[in-house]
């Protein structure tokens, strides 16, 4: 494999991604010299889009922009222009619709509430059933966010598709930061800065990795570690250690995309299917996160899977279990001088977009020295 690659890297970056990509441009700037390797046959990781009929699919599920963040906000604007799309899911319950997050749209369609007061005392009617203090699992913690209503048609179902486990089997912590308003506000995210990139995510992946070299298609097994002296592994932990202490476990997807011979299928980008019985867990439609009026549209299915090896891994299992396990695998890590484990599946983190890029930039500059 040392065949047409100059050898004098000063980083093996491996995994050409958000956290990768940011890394390698921020030390390319400083004149480092970086090798980028990835074993899909593309740049961008998970936020990877395409052209199909002329839109922007986001072949690895939806990616929706947003921070508090100013300077990382400055830095993606280098690269790309936002639109002023503003995330507003719906959920879909048995064919009744309801706007997300919790707000009070969602609590007058289900009540017939109008008023805050109204919404606040039917919750707290229903939260009542939860005496135990503090709720020790996902199901209780619903309740007392939310009471028993909207638990029912709205939480449960989707979460045990997503988790593949019940409720009450899953630790509270997961919805524990689900937005609750009681204002009548369907603007899911709360940050300053959002939107979607106009020349979709391939393209800032693309000039961030302008100075640097990529090589696709390329497991890092391929290579010898004597590219260069120090790599950024952004691939799973416990796979570059073989796996010597077990498998983390995570949950994948499965994507099923669609062209549909209609401009517009559903009339909004992101629909919740929670009903246990339908086995996908959201429809994405891609033009209505660029307001798009191509005559076509295109849809992806989402369908939770177990992960295994092979598969691709998205949500970390931040339990008990898989937390201990990843310390030991760390413990590992820290006698590495020569490989920083990073990103999602170096850290065993689910990371939104814009922290991904604040540690990549973090890491960076920690480095420049």
């Amino acid at each position: 494999m040392h065949g047409g690659f100059d050898m004098n890297y000063d980083y093996l970056i491996v995994g050409a991604g958000l956290f990768g990509a940011t890394f390698a441009h921020q030390m390319a700037l400083t004149g480092k010299k970086c090798l980028v390797i990835d074993r899909r046959h593309h740049v961008g990781g998970n936020v990877y889009t395409e052209k199909t009929a002329d839109i922007h699919v986001h072949k690895y599920g939806a990616h929706i922009f947003h921070t508090n963040n100013r300077a990382v906000w400055d830095f993606i604007n280098q690269f790309t222009e936002f639109n002023h799309y503003i995330n507003s899911p719906i959920a879909n319950y048995k064919g009744e619709i309801y706007n997300l997050p919790f707000n009070m749209n969602t609590f007058n369609k289900m009540w017939g509430v109008v008023t805050p007061a109204q919404a606040q005392e039917i919750i707290e009617q229903q939260r009542a059933e939860i005496t135990d203090g503090q709720p020790q699992n996902l199901e209780q913690q619903a309740l007392c966010l939310v009471g028993r209503d909207i638990y029912e048609k709205l939480i449960k179902g989707y979460t045990e598709k997503q988790w593949g486990m019940s409720c009450s089997e899953l630790p509270a912590s997961i919805i524990k930061r689900l937005p609750v308003r009681f204002i009548y506000d369907n603007n899911y995210f709360s940050d300053r800065f959002q939107g979607i990139p106009i020349d979709g995510y391939t393209s800032i992946i693309g000039k961030m990795l302008a100075h640097c070299d990529v090589k696709l298609s390329t497991d890092y097994s391929e290579l010898y570690s004597s590219f260069a002296p120090y790599t950024i592994y952004t691939g799973a932990i416990d796979e570059y250690y073989n796996y010597c202490y077990g498998e983390l476990e995570y949950r994948s997807l499965r994507f099923e995309t669609e062209i549909m011979d209609t401009s517009n299928y559903q009339g909004n980008a992101v629909v919740n299917y929670c009903e246990r019985e339908i086995p996908y867990t959201r429809i994405i439609e891609h033009k209505h996160f660029a307001f798009g009026t191509q005559p076509l549209t295109v849809i992806t299915r989402e369908y939770p899977q177990p992960w295994e090896k092979g598969s691709e891994a998205y949500y970390p299992i931040n339990n008990e279990k898989n937390n201990a396990l990843y310390q030991r695998y760390q413990a590992l890590a820290a006698r590495n001088q020569k490989v920083i484990f990073a990103g999602r599946l170096g850290s065993y983190q689910y990371y939104d977009m814009d922290k991904t890029i604040a540690n990549a930039l973090c890491l960076a500059s920690s480095l420049k020295n």
